[in-house]
């Protein structure tokens, strides 16, 4: 299990390097909509949105998983490619469980496929550092009341012996 949990950690980290350094320009992101909406292909959409769901902004992820939905619901052809972008978007939405999904569904009809795995190893990772840290925060919480509870009952404690 140890070893196994090391793998999924540093398929993560791996993964959120290569993200970082796939990021897409301001540049390349406006020549790609405007391609997009010269053309109105799904070729030229799908290149926009796919280049989107690595974007910084938020806005830029969800509008990218928007798109690449849209092109699977209109049966583009390469809807498994739509899935993964939009699995990358959401991933970087911090909406784990929903990203996990997409990389389940394309490992169902692609069990080999590399890029599913990593990011799926990746969304379990996340998710599992996500509780972590809820857990930590909320134990924080809890040790300050507790020692607020603390205080207050030593206070007392010295009021009544006056």
């Amino acid at each position: 299990m140890g070893e196994t949990k090391a793998t999924q950690e540093n398929i993560k980290d791996e993964l959120d390097r290569k993200l970082v350094l796939s990021r897409p320009s301001r540049e390349l992101l406006e020549e790609l909509a405007l391609t997009a909406a010269k053309e109105q292909s799904p070729q030229a959409t799908f290149q926009y949105a796919f280049a989107l769901s690595k974007s910084a902004e938020k806005s830029e992820l969800r509008y990218a998983v928007t798109i690449l939905d849209g092109l699977v619901k209109e049966g583009y052809e390469f809807q498994v490619d739509c899935m993964y972008g939009a699995a990358t978007a959401l991933y970087l939405l911090g909406d784990y469980d929903e990203a996990r999904a997409r990389c389940e569904a394309i490992l169902r009809t692609q069990p080999k496929s590399r890029i599913a795995k990593e990011l799926h190893l990746a969304c379990i990772e996340a998710h599992e550092r996500s509780e972590k840290k809820k857990m930590k925060k909320a134990a924080m919480a809890s040790a300050g009341v507790a020692a607020a509870i603390g205080v207050a009952a030593g206070l007392a404690s010295i009021m009544l012996k006056k």
